[in-house]
């Protein structure tokens, strides 16, 4: 029988490396547009190439650098991140600032922000931690704190229901959620990726807030994560809370059956819940 949860654009489950050939091709109800935009983004765009071009032309890092001001809005980023924290209205209204501070190798909808290049902010240590400041400003936006800059360890803000409320309302922000969590892959916070993502999946699928960003999280936040095996734990969180797990499309059925075994055996190997188990069958 047929896998219909099978996604060509989606090598999490594949045994060999994300750049094999997909796994096949199946009509399911996962979101094919948002499958296929992760994975060009997880296999580092192999359509793109950078061009050469000097320090002082990388815009990114010239504006994380404080020496270029982002445009239309016309802001250094010590005086964006001085001036814009905690003026969440604002940080709602205006569009075009997103784009400089999470620059991606893709275009925006910003056409005065630059595209980002492989060479820029990594390297720079005052660039990066400017970046981790602004993270932290959108974070708190969206009534998230950074309780660890070494893990990416995320909790709830004191604020954090008005703060959802205006997540609800807006879902224009799960756009930026989504390129925040592309940024950082990109630019050296890896690590940063999987425990926002976990956030989110807890608050939508255990605690049944943000019902708005519920699909979000599922068809893109989750397949920004670009460590496989975190990723793969995540999809097992995810499948284990979801409900009804009928309707769950973001793994392939035979994976679905492992994660239940696993949940039934009182044996498994690891922790206690067989995540070792599955993951090395898959």
């Amino acid at each position: 029988m047929e896998d219909d949860c099978v996604c060509e654009y989606d090598s999490t489950w594949d045994t060999e490396s994300d750049g094999d050939d997909p796994a096949g091709e199946s009509q399911t109800r996962r979101n094919m547009r948002a499958a296929k935009d992760m994975q060009n983004y997880r296999r580092g765009y192999p359509n793109l190439a950078d061009e050469e071009c000097s320090e002082d032309k990388m815009n990114n890092l010239q504006f994380y650098l404080n020496k270029f001001p982002s445009a239309p809005d016309d802001i250094y980023i010590e005086s964006f991140l001085k001036e814009w924290k905690n003026d969440y209205k604002r940080l709602e209204r205006v569009h075009s600032y997103i784009q400089w501070l999470f620059p991606l190798r893709e275009p925006g909808v910003n056409y005065m922000a630059s595209e980002l290049t492989k060479k820029e902010i990594e390297k720079n240590e005052d660039a990066k931690r400017r970046l981790v400041e602004s993270y932290e400003l959108m974070l708190g936006f969206y009534g998230i704190r950074l309780v660890n800059k070494e893990t990416g360890e995320v909790k709830r803000a004191e604020n954090w229901k008005e703060r959802f409320g205006n997540l609800e309302r807006n879902m224009h922000n799960n756009l930026r959620i989504t390129r925040i969590l592309k940024s950082l892959g990109e630019l050296g916070f890896e690590h940063y990726q999987a425990p926002l993502v976990r956030f989110f999946l807890e608050e939508t699928l255990v605690k049944k807030t943000l019902s708005s960003v519920k699909r979000s999280v599922l068809d893109y936040f989750l397949f920004a994560v670009l460590d496989k095996h975190k990723r793969q734990e995540l999809v097992r969180f995810a499948y284990l809370h979801f409900e009804p797990k009928d309707k769950f499309v973001w793994c392939p059925r035979k994976v679905q059956k492992l994660f239940r075994k696993a949940e039934k055996r009182p044996d498994t190997i690891g922790n206690g819940d067989g995540k070792e188990e599955v993951f090395s069958r898959c």
